[in-house]
């Protein structure tokens, strides 16, 4: 049974289990999780007895390729999709729906009441979502490649770093040499900062140069095909004080301990409790101001989320993939944070970055 298949009928198990007739997927990222369907502007009906996709004529021969076997119902040329939708619910009798209460918008949720008043809309949360999360080894191969790809582009940044290059161009050539290498383009837009700017953990490239500072944080990604990868390493290209050296060494410990924590069962406020444990008593803990990693693929954040907050605590499974990047930020001096990406597997864990990360191995010379 093809997997896209598999995951319709999972989810059509748990409508029928929550007491729905039927769930509406509005989510396009979610579509493309549940389909294979990598357009837009389309919305997915799931159900025990319902398996269709609402789209437009411009998808059509899209997605004959892309989904053989699922239903299509196309909208009429310069027509909203929900009067579309609404049709296809009546025509299959459902009296209750489930929707995307994460992601779906007041408006559009107005829209649908108005077209189906006798039909019950019953928020539904994050079950497409925890289905994300365990992902299977079709998803792990373009992860890995995403991951790949990153440290290919990075290697060849490094290489060719000299003084004049600027953040933003730096961000500029990190897009040009992973589709050079074959992919999608970046995972997300990079973080690139020089000296005191990066205490600010999402500053955005602009025209400082390499020769601003002597440290240079980078935080990247790739995409594959549709799977991401997310890293951060620190490059050094002069001599540093003491004080940064330490703190690049306690953002090491944190994470290298954190990491040796991952496994099937460990919760993710443990994990998180490992490296700002490790921060806190070396004077920085409250430098370090965001959760120590989360959960990525088809988008660069989704659970799980390595963090402090209780009500996100879950044990960790099989299967996720995870990013672990504590960080310490000292305002108007500069920051350090290092990140790689993790693989949760039956019997522990697998780093799935290999970039180096010693101090000395950062040094640009």
């Amino acid at each position: 049974m093809p997997r896209f298949h598999q995951r319709r009928r999972k989810l059509a198990r748990a409508v029928h289990a929550e007491g729905a007739d039927a769930a509406l997927i509005t989510n396009f990222t979610n579509v493309t999780y549940l389909t294979g369907f990598t357009g837009d502007d389309s919305y997915l009906l799931v159900g025990p007895d319902i398996e269709l996709i609402v789209s437009d004529g411009r998808y059509t021969e899209q997605l004959q390729g892309e989904c053989p076997g699922l239903d299509v119902v196309e909208r009429p040329p310069g027509t909203s999709i929900v009067p579309t939708v609404a049709r296809a619910v009546k025509k299959a009798r459902l009296a209750n729906l489930a929707v995307e209460s994460q992601s779906m918008t007041l408006a559009l949720h107005g829209a649908l009441e108005a077209e189906l008043p006798k039909v019950a809309l019953v928020p539904s949360e994050g079950w497409v979502e925890r289905m994300r999360a365990i992902k299977d080894k079709a998803e792990i191969a373009e992860i890995r490649r995403a991951v790949a790809l990153a440290e290919k582009a990075f290697q060849v940044i490094r290489a060719a770093l000299v003084p004049e290059q600027t953040e933003r161009a730096i961000a500029f050539e990190l897009e040009n040499q992973i589709r050079r290498f074959g992919g999608a383009g970046c995972g997300f837009p990079p973080i690139v900062a020089m000296g005191a700017r990066a205490a600010l953990p999402h500053a955005h490239p602009d025209n400082h140069t390499v020769s601003d500072s002597k440290m240079l944080l980078i935080d990247w990604g790739a995409t594959a095909h549709l799977y991401r990868s997310d890293l951060t390493r620190v490059l050094v290209t002069g001599r540093i004080s003491p004080k940064f050296q330490r703190i690049y060494n306690v953002v090491l410990q944190a994470q290298q301990k954190a990491i040796a924590a991952i496994q099937p069962g460990a919760m993710v406020n443990d994990i998180d409790a490992v490296a700002r444990g490790i921060i806190t008593r070396a004077g920085y803990g409250k430098r370090f101001g965001h959760g120590l990693g989360h959960g990525f693929g088809l988008e660069i954040h989704e659970p799980p989320w390595l963090t402090s907050d209780v009500k996100r605590n879950r044990p960790l499974r099989a299967g996720m993939v995870v990013t672990v990047e504590p960080g310490i930020y000292l305002p108007g001096q500069g920051g350090v944070r290092i990140e790689d990406d993790i693989l949760v597997t039956r019997d522990g864990h697998e780093v799935l970055s290999h970039l180096p990360k010693e101090l000395e191995d950062c040094v640009v010379r």
